[in-house]
């Protein structure tokens, strides 16, 4: 019998090493018999599927920022097998292409009319079928999160909101992520802990997603660093696995400028440009940009982390350095010429409007400048 999960929140968590051993009988409690695993050929080659103890369907065709070609070649394959379930299998890219595939299933095209910013929020009423979502990376929260991120047809990276997002359950487990490279582990894990900075600096007001994401921050400054250095350190990588979730937690109240500059960037899909590295490399000077915006929150942060408000961005430009993560746009090949004519999508991005300082395009073009 599979256990009560280790937390009931926004959906039901096994956190704990060995928690894969559950997927079957999760899969087996819901009543699903067919399920299609959704992940990547690096993960098939590593064993991760077999990981699951399950006999299921694969779609093996997960690139790094997923698209709709993707979306819709999943689909071919999930309706082709008669599939009842899908299994996220990898890190955000997998997960948010699961959820895409799900709505899908039981929507009718195009992918577009469901973004966020095409007002497709209620448009997703369907139930969608069951998700569960098996994080190998510590970083997106996608696993407990109600958001989708999908590169379109268009050209363009968009949102896709929607509480029928939430997979049915995570299961989190710290082994999985063991074998993840020390600058992916590096991305990732900076990827969530913009996710607490930004949750925590959002314009919206929830105490409760507050104190998550302060949280989470902790956990995740406080270790990132012993696991890009020491891949095998469990209990490091234990506490990266809740600071991911934690920041996906506290998400729920929004995001802000780092991710309103990353997405139009991750539309570049054959750049294969990390998310959670751009996040990284856009913090600290977006951090800049919003401190006198909410100084107390600014305070409140760096208190947690045991110094002064005004040394919050240098302390993650310091942090960035020591995980060797690149310092300018320049260094992960863009030039001036690909990056500013995306200040105006950066400024009209989801996540812009809960930026605790108003976001224009001449807002986002100076800071893009300033990291270039």
């Amino acid at each position: 019998m599979t256990p009560l999960p280790t937390m009931s929140y926004l959906t039901d968590i096994y956190l704990e090493r060995g928690a894969v051993q559950y997927v079957a009988g999760l899969l087996s409690d819901w009543g699903c018999q067919r399920p299609l695993v959704v992940t990547d050929r690096g993960l098939v080659k590593l064993g991760g599927v077999d990981r699951l103890g399950i006999e299921a369907v694969v779609y093996d065709g997960v690139e790094t920022n997923p698209t709709e070609d993707q979306a819709r070649s999943c689909l071919e394959v999930f309706r082709r097998d008669d599939c009842d379930a899908l299994v996220a299998l990898g890190g955000g890219s997998s997960i948010d292409l699961a959820k895409c595939v799900g709505i899908l299933v039981g929507h009718e095209g195009p992918l577009e009319r469901y973004a966020i910013l095409h007002g497709g929020m209620p448009k997703i009423q369907n139930p969608l079928p069951p998700l569960l979502a098996v994080p190998t990376t510590a970083g997106s929260g996608s696993e407990v999160g109600r958001a989708a991120l999908l590169t379109l047809t268009s050209g363009d990276k968009m949102g896709f909101l929607s509480p029928l997002l939430i997979p049915k359950a995570a299961v989190c487990d710290p082994e999985l992520t063991v074998s993840l490279p020390p600058g992916l582990t590096a991305g990732t894990g900076m990827d969530a802990i913009s996710h607490c900075v930004e949750a925590f600096c959002s314009t919206r007001f929830n105490p409760v997603a507050d104190a998550i994401a302060l949280d989470g921050l902790v956990r995740g400054c406080n270790h990132i660093l012993s696991v890009t250095e020491n891949g095998g350190d469990l209990e490091g990588r234990s506490e990266m696995v809740l600071c991911s979730l934690e920041g996906g937690l506290a998400f729920q109240k929004g995001l802000g400028a780092v991710h309103s500059l990353s997405h139009p960037l991750g539309a570049f899909t054959e750049r294969g440009l990390h998310h959670g590295t751009l996040n990284a490399l856009f913090l600290p000077a977006v951090l800049r940009f919003n401190f006198d915006a909410c100084p107390e929150k600014m305070k409140a942060m760096a208190g947690r982390l045991g110094f002064c408000g005004n040394e919050l961005p240098e302390y993650f430009e310091r942090l960035n350095e020591r995980l060797g993560l690149p310092k300018t746009l320049a260094e992960m090949g863009l030039t001036a010429e690909v990056v500013e004519p995306l200040a105006e999508k950066a400024a009209g991005d989801h996540c812009s409007p809960t930026n605790p300082r108003a976001l224009d395009g001449a807002a986002c073009l100076a800071l893009y400048r300033e990291v270039l």
